[in-house]
């Protein structure tokens, strides 16, 4: 039995380049990455050294201020460079892999027969223990802590994100196993969430509460489905965990292996033939979109268009991503772009191009910013695509001026830096809602803990 969620407020902002349900291997890259600040607030301390062989799963740093959770290498090979920033800081670990993988071998169990002392000790061991992510503040859980519910959203409603139906058409059993392995970690329930409209392949997965979602982007945000199914209050903990990231830990208590393989979808309007490609954790850019790009002057984005991050192709995929998007870079200006006329293929909410009378249009989207940051603020305009019970403009005016008991009282534990995508994209004003965020969520780590 499941329960309806549906949201009213948002949008689906429809672009062109959705990736077609075709799954393909993509080459392997010969060096692959791991970064750091993938993981926020994370300090990193090595264990590793220029030159070291590794198997894939094999621990290169763990966290200074959590030092049972552990970070691991996501294919086997060598240590050939630890890039460092000021003060020496960890920017980057590059690998360059071996032909084929050795992984390291860890025992393999069914969950639902350990305790959950054991199933906390194994995810930690292995590595898997940083795809559980925490809320509030939306960094990696802390490994003594105890969630009132565990929550995975199966469901992507942002633009051109990957399809979890196509990701886990063959991972249903590993998806199974994980759901197993993280009920053993809080006393509460595993809140699964998929897509209303279609019969999701996760329907028939046991031991969680089903809810069905319904409604515009961001419906898909696991923090909409937390605020409209156990809302975080003061003191209290929940933590996220993507559904393919269950996946991978359900695959290490089948296989024994720290698997870090994952199913992309490389979509957008610049991508010869938008489809899904396995890979790598971490893998080199230039292997995923290598002679699949329409034009040289792009936009990668590794993730979606409203939360991802730029890259080159010399870059890699981050930790988290599901999604690589590629749109044209938009360095270019239309001539009297702000008359009606000069806008037709253009989206807008405001109604000031005329392509608000051709409505399911899907556009071709570019980057290009439309203005600079403007001294106005619309009222009502941010409450239109936020379908969280909280007033947007009055909590990032807070946020700016960090006022931490304001923040407090205007839920600043309910939000994460993705919640407030829409508003970068719809706001008058330019603001960099998402930045402005995610700085204050450092500010109450900081003083609140």
């Amino acid at each position: 039995m499941s329960t309806d969620i549906r949201i009213k407020k948002g949008l689906d902002l429809k672009l062109v380049g959705e990736a077609e349900p075709k799954v393909s291997a993509a080459p392997r890259s010969q060096v692959y990455s791991v970064k750091p600040s993938d993981f926020h607030k994370v300090t990193p301390k090595l264990v590793i050294k220029e030159g070291a062989e590794v198997q894939a799963g094999e621990v290169i740093f763990y966290s200074k201020d959590d030092e049972a959770v552990k970070f691991v290498s996501p294919v086997s090979g060598k240590i050939i460079e630890i890039k460092r920033g000021e003060k020496r800081v960890i920017l980057e670990i590059r690998i360059q892999a071996d032909a084929q993988d050795t992984f390291v071998e860890h025992w393999k169990n069914n969950p639902n027969e350990m305790s959950a002392d054991q199933v906390k000790a194994h995810l930690l061991a292995s590595g898997c223990w940083p795809f559980i992510k925490q809320r509030p503040y939306d960094v990696v859980a802390h490994s003594g802590d105890s969630p009132k519910a565990i929550f995975i959203s199966a469901y992507s409603s942002a633009p051109l994100s990957s399809d979890v139906e196509v990701a886990l058409k063959d991972k249903v059993a590993s998806f199974q196993a994980g759901v197993d392995a993280l009920r053993k970690l809080t006393s509460g329930k595993v809140h699964l969430s998929v897509n209303g409209k279609s019969n999701s392949i996760l329907s028939g997965i046991s031991g969680v509460e089903l809810h069905k979602v319904f409604g515009p982007h961001p419906s898909g945000n696991v923090g909409v489905q937390i605020a409209k199914i156990n809302p975080i209050n003061i003191g209290e903990r929940v933590w996220v965990v993507a559904p393919q990231d269950v996946a991978i830990i359900g695959d290490l208590f089948l296989t024994g292996k720290f698997d870090a393989t994952k199913i992309i979808a490389l979509a957008g309007s610049e991508v010869s033939n938008p489809q899904y490609y396995a890979v790598r954790i971490g893998a080199q850019m230039k292997e995923i979109v290598s002679g699949k790009l329409a034009s040289d002057n792009v936009r990668i984005i590794s993730g979606d268009v409203l939360t991802g991050a730029k890259v080159t192709t010399s870059g890699n995929l981050g930790y988290f991503a599901n999604t690589v998007t590629v749109i044209p870079e938009g360095n270019h200006y239309r001539m009297f772009g702000w008359m009606p006329f000069a806008g037709a293929d253009k989206h807008s909410m405001q109604r000031t191009a005329l392509s608000f009378l051709t409505p399911g249009k899907k556009y071709k989207a570019d980057t290009n910013l439309n203005g600079e940051e403007r001294a106005l603020v619309v009222t009502g305009e941010m409450e239109k695509v936020m379908p969280l019970d909280i007033y947007p403009m009055q909590l990032l005016k807070a946020c700016l001026a960090n006022d931490i008991e304001k923040m407090e009282n205007l839920g600043i534990y309910e939000v994460a830096p993705e919640d407030f995508a829409l508003i970068d994209y719809s706001n008058t004003s330019k603001l960099e809602a998402q930045v402005i965020i995610r700085e204050a969520l450092d500010l109450m780590i900081n003083e609140v803990g």
